[in-house]
């Protein structure tokens, strides 16, 4: 095909198929891009006819690729990010007028210590914009980048998709929080003999510290597990439970008030904060633009060199 024949290719066909490509379903795919069923259905059928190849055949509940579909899959993704870098260059963000639609993934501990600074400050440069976050970690983050529910994302990170990027944000420390009154600094024994909640997304029961623990040949007693920390002071106050929790989460808590927070009574490593983005939207102005206020309001110092 030459670039005359491009003419007859809808740009929008390429979309849908990206979208069914991650999705792997036709209802799915429309709530993605807010159209309905029988117009992705349409779609496919136009797909199919370009490029002669079934493309997807269903197995059970969800729709599997073909040899042909991945194959143009590899070649397309890296296209359409192009594409959209091209378009975006050319695009001038001004935050002062803008009504962009900013789509962020948050840890839960950044949405609750990190993001009412940030949020303020975005208020103030670019009240026109809209926020829309969605709860991302390392197991959800890279699904997230490579289907693009989310431009930018800030969350300890493992595994990223091939043309994501990323930046170390923040290095994090644990810090301890406790509600009782009884003065000074909580010694390893009292640490190992009193109970302890987690915040956990998965439901677990043991975490980093149980690691370290386990070092010295100590264990811990968790009583309590919960998915977030909006409301960890609350469950703490009038009891003798301690929580580990990371150093800018355990500032906002303790600045609510019936909390107070330590050292560890034992070495643990520190944490890297990420932020990590969609290779594509490198170069766009607003989300660089997004991305520096996300860098001052939720970083370290360190990050900013």
């Amino acid at each position: 095909m030459n670039r005359n024949d491009l003419r007859r290719v809808d740009l929008n066909l390429l979309i849908v198929f990206e979208t069914l490509m991650h999705e792997r379903s036709v209802t799915r795919a429309a709530e993605k891009l807010f159209l309905g069923q029988p117009a992705i259905s349409a779609a496919l059928a136009r797909l199919r006819s370009l490029f002669d190849d079934p493309l997807f055949v269903r197995t059970g509940r969800s729709m599997e690729p073909t040899a042909r579909a991945n194959e143009i899959f590899g070649l397309l993704s890296p296209a359409l990010d192009s594409i959209s870098t091209a378009v975006s260059r050319a695009t001038d963000f001004d935050p002062a007028t803008s009504k962009a639609v900013f789509r962020i993934g948050l840890s839960d501990d950044v949405e609750f210590a990190l993001l009412p600074p940030l949020l303020r400050r975005l208020r103030a440069e670019a009240p026109g914009v809209v926020l829309v976050i969605r709860r991302a970690n390392y197991l959800l983050m890279p699904n997230l980048l490579a289907s693009g529910e989310i431009s930018v994302g800030v969350s300890y990170t493992d595994e990223l998709p091939a043309n994501a990027k990323r930046k170390v944000l923040r290095r994090s420390k644990p810090r301890l929080l406790r509600a009782d009154s009884v003065p000074g600094n909580i010694a390893l024994d009292d640490f190992c003999a009193r109970p302890h909640a987690l915040v956990s997304f998965a439901g677990d029961l043991s975490g980093f510290i149980d690691e370290e623990l386990e070092k010295l040949d100590r264990k811990r007693r968790v009583v309590l597990a919960v998915p977030q920390f909006n409301g960890l002071g609350t469950l703490l106050s009038g009891t003798d439970i301690l929580a580990t929790v990371p150093d800018y989460t355990a500032a906002a808590l303790t600045a609510a008030g019936g909390l107070r927070a330590e050292d560890l009574p034992l070495d643990s490593r520190t944490f890297e904060l990420h932020m990590c983005w969609r290779g594509a939207q490198d170069n766009d102005p607003a989300e660089r633009w997004l991305r520096s206020r996300i860098q001052m309001f939720c970083g370290d110092p360190d990050s900013l060199a």
